[in-house]
């Protein structure tokens, strides 16, 4: 299982969750965030951190966005850098 960044995130994009991932599994995409599969090592440490509560367990997705798991793979497959440093969210919370 991984964890996966769903709707809540697209177009807020809030780096709060990724500054805990012990593994740099988040990466930057222009309008979110997204988390790579294969590094993800399920520690559940991203979830609270999460101000718009964006990122679930894969198996906890909920229907509505199911097709972000997939999202994530991909985009987070296709090289886009990782990040590590808080950066200033596109939306107002």
């Amino acid at each position: 299982m991984t964890y996966v960044v769903a709707e809540p995130c697209v177009n807020c994009r809030y780096t709060d969750c990724a500054l805990v991932c012990p593994v740099e599994a988040f990466h930057l995409d222009d309008d979110m965030l997204v988390i790579h599969p294969e590094t993800c090592i399920d520690c559940d440490a991203c979830v609270p951190e999460c101000p718009v509560e964006a990122v679930f367990a894969e198996d906890k997705v909920p229907a509505e966005w199911v097709q972000f798991t997939q999202i994530n793979a991909d985009r987070a497959l296709s090289g886009l850098p990782t990040i590590t440093a808080r950066l200033d969210p596109l939306c107002e919370q």
